[in-house]
């Protein structure tokens, strides 16, 4: 058995249903966490429906809030998940735009901080999530 996530009448992604539940429920928890609608619908009769519009805008909140957490366990946790809602994106025809690099917006106010800070390149934090999802999205069946 396999599951649908349609654009209309576009089908963007066909997972088997254990790969389709675990994003669904990914999607819920970082819906919670960003306080952002994902505009991925109910999983009805075996189908998805994804509104393109609400989905960018999830996608390029979730985005931005990796680019700026600065704790390694959650960045690690998260990134398979942005990889995957990256490629979805992508298929979607969403326009993802990616934080330029040295606008973390530092460390004030933040409450998820690992110390020491992890150092890490934004450029190269942007181009191996850019091949993360790449590498997903060719793995995707129709």
């Amino acid at each position: 058995m396999s599951q649908y996530f349609d654009v209309g009448d576009e089908t963007l992604w066909n997972p088997s249903n254990g790969a389709a539940r675990l994003f669904l429920r990914q999607v819920a928890v970082y819906e919670a966490e960003l306080g952002v609608p994902s505009g991925v619908g109910e999983m009805v009769n075996d189908e998805c429906q994804i509104d393109p519009g609400a989905y960018g805008r999830f996608v390029n909140t979730l985005v931005a809030w990796h680019h700026g957490t600065h704790h390694r366990i959650i960045h690690t946790l998260s990134r398979g998940f942005v990889a995957t809602a990256l490629a979805l994106a992508n298929r979607a025809g969403a326009e993802v735009r990616f934080p330029e690099a040295g606008t973390d917006g530092g460390l004030e106010g933040r409450a998820d901080v690992q110390v020491p800070v992890p150092a890490r390149p934004r450029s190269e934090w942007e181009e191996h999530l850019r091949e993360q999802a790449e590498a997903v999205e060719r793995a995707m069946p129709r």
